[in-house]
């Protein structure tokens, strides 16, 4: 009941846009706009804040970051090169959707859930879990994107202004900017914090019903295939990937347990953020992070109950 407790309020906002937009009483139009206010400013105060926080040696647990981040990047490069192979002979499609069955919702849904389940102490691994899809994952999928030179900007850019570009993300520019802050171990001052605060906490709302807002019910169903395909993906094979990297590497049982938790929740909003702003598989993405939401209520209960029959080894505390 805690799992469904966290993850339906998540899955009732995107109800809500779809049903805003659907009667006409807020018109689908703005859906853009909330995507650029989401992508240019709550989502980097987000980063900013929560990367800046974390001593930087926290940041550090390889055995964890093998498990998580490797899951991760095993399960998007499968999607991607099945996407190739399938006939999408570009580099932005393709790497959409294995960011959508690889990118995972740690902040909002992992978190809290691991804080409810085991305590304080798996704060920190869901923290370093948020770090590596910002400091990793986010910017690589804006490299991949630019690189494309089909993307719907039209960019056909040279390498200096590439990087420059990325650089200037605001997603890769304000990971950055709570790289530095974490190394200098800088407090960060109360109003700078609270000032954050506020536009992070804009975020939720606003890309969750966004998502519902440009979501159609007939583009749910022109897309419920390949949805139904990175869903099983993500909150599948992804946690088996994650849980046997973890075994492999004898990572700590606690940690063990919030990596492959971690891996086993929605796919992250800003994935449709980041398809929203490129103008890349929308649809398919929107569909993916709803189904993702929807599934995840049963895949999560039953992942947690898994790692609870490990009990006797340490699993569950």
């Amino acid at each position: 009941m805690e799992v469904a407790g966290l993850i339906l309020p998540v899955f009732a906002v995107i109800v809500t846009g779809w049903a805003a937009g659907f009667a006409g009483y807020v018109s689908r139009d703005l859906s853009d706009g909330l995507i650029h206010f989401a992508y240019n400013i709550a989502m980097p105060a987000l980063l900013v804040l929560t990367i800046a926080q974390e001593p930087a040696r926290a940041l550090l647990a390889w055995r964890f970051l093998i498990a998580f981040g490797g899951g991760s990047l095993v399960c998007f490069a499968l999607v991607f090169l099945a996407a190739r192979i399938l006939g999408d002979n570009g580099v932005a499609g393709p790497s959409m959707q294995g960011w959508a069955a690889s990118m995972t919702n740690t902040g909002f849904v992992a978190l809290p859930i691991l804080q409810a389940t085991y305590g304080p102490r798996a704060v920190l691994p869901a923290a370093i879990a948020t770090v590596f899809v910002a400091v990793v994952m986010f910017p690589a999928a804006v490299v991949l994107q630019e690189l494309d030179p089909n993307n719907a900007r039209g960019l056909r850019v040279g390498p200096a202004k590439l990087a420059r570009r990325v650089i200037l993300n605001p997603m890769v520019l304000s990971t950055l900017i709570g790289v530095a802050w974490s190394a200098l171990r800088a407090p960060m001052p109360g109003p700078v914090s609270a000032y954050l605060r506020i536009l992070a906490d804009a975020l939720t709302a606003c890309a969750l019903f966004a998502i519902g807002l440009g979501l159609s019910i007939d583009g749910l169903l022109a897309n419920f295939g390949r949805s139904a395909s990175l869903t099983i993906v993500k909150l599948l094979i992804m946690p088996l990937v994650v849980l046997g990297l973890s075994v492999g590497v004898q990572l700590d049982p606690l940690y063990t347990a919030a990596a492959v938790i971690c891996a086993g929740v929605p796919t992250a909003k800003t994935v449709y953020i980041l398809a929203g702003e490129y103008r890349c598989e929308e649809p398919l993405v929107a569909a993916t992070v709803s189904m993702t939401t929807l599934c995840s209520v049963a895949t999560l209960i039953v992942w947690m109950y898994g790692l609870a029959e490990f009990a006797p080894l340490g699993f569950a505390h």
